[in-house]
């Protein structure tokens, strides 16, 4: 009878054991899914927060900004509910958001014209507007796929961040066309700036009245007649090279044989 007493209370015991250990299993995957879950909604803070800080660099609408805004909303929503002891921190920083977005919201809707648009002198922050644009149209993307953008807003934000990309790209091509030129790599030049050319003419298709794409078209159409000239310039000395050495070849003393 003992004997048989003493072998429930192990048992007793090994469930007992086993019970904690799979609670305490639990316990551990749902802290680490809370922590993983908290730092994936602070990533999206911090990546949004980064673009809404650099957002004075282009022209960039009340829309685009009203689209930002909500997003940190949620992700700070979502945080709260898996921050623990720093949940009052995210809560204070929601209500800073809803304000901002009730602000936004109820002055007139903004857009400024992208004709107004000048690229930074510096190639540090140009390369920053570049990775800017990249996760903003990433986001707006992801957004539109959510619900949560209005496909007219989706739409009309995505036509203006291309053609702030492309403007930034017809600007590289004509740089690295002037590189070139200077390199004296005249095919590689010309092959630029006839690539910036076609791209300008489809931009100014779209937009005939901005200025700063008449300037690049006139800018670019210079560029390519300075390159076709350098280029003529060159071919004759190359030409007069080869015959000096045929002349050479002529009058060489002869070998005999």
């Amino acid at each position: 009878m003992i004997f048989t007493l003493v072998l429930i209370l192990i048992g007793a015991l090994l469930l007992l054991v086993i019970g904690i250990n799979v609670i305490q299993q639990q316990k551990e995957k749902a802290e680490a899914e809370r922590r993983t879950e908290l730092a994936r909604q602070r990533a999206i803070i911090d990546e949004t927060e980064e673009v809404l800080s650099h957002t004075g660099m282009f022209p960039c609408s009340s829309q685009i900004v009203l689209v930002l805004y909500k997003r940190v909303q949620d992700a700070l929503a979502l945080a709260v509910q898996n921050a623990a002891n720093q949940a009052g921190d995210y809560q204070r920083r929601g209500l800073d958001i809803k304000a901002q977005i009730e602000t936004l919201q109820s002055s007139p809707k903004s857009s400024p014209a992208i004709e107004g648009f000048r690229l930074p002198d510096n190639d540090k922050q140009i390369l920053t507007l570049v990775q800017v644009l990249k996760k903003l149209k990433a986001i707006l993307r992801a957004e539109h796929n959510k619900g949560k953008v209005e496909p007219a807003t989706f739409s009309e934000e995505e036509g203006r961040i291309d053609s702030l990309q492309l403007r930034i790209n017809v600007d590289s091509m004509l740089s690295r066309g002037r590189a070139a030129c200077f390199m004296k790599q005249y095919g590689s030049a010309k092959q630029m700036v006839t690539k910036a050319l076609s791209t300008l003419h489809a931009i100014k298709a779209q937009t005939p009245n901005d200025p700063f794409i008449a300037r690049k078209v006139e800018e670019a159409k210079a560029m390519l007649d300075e390159i076709t000239g350098a280029q003529k310039e060159a071919s004759p000395v190359i030409k007069q090279e080869k015959d000096e050495e045929d002349i050479d070849v002529l009058f060489q003393p002869k070998k005999k044989w």
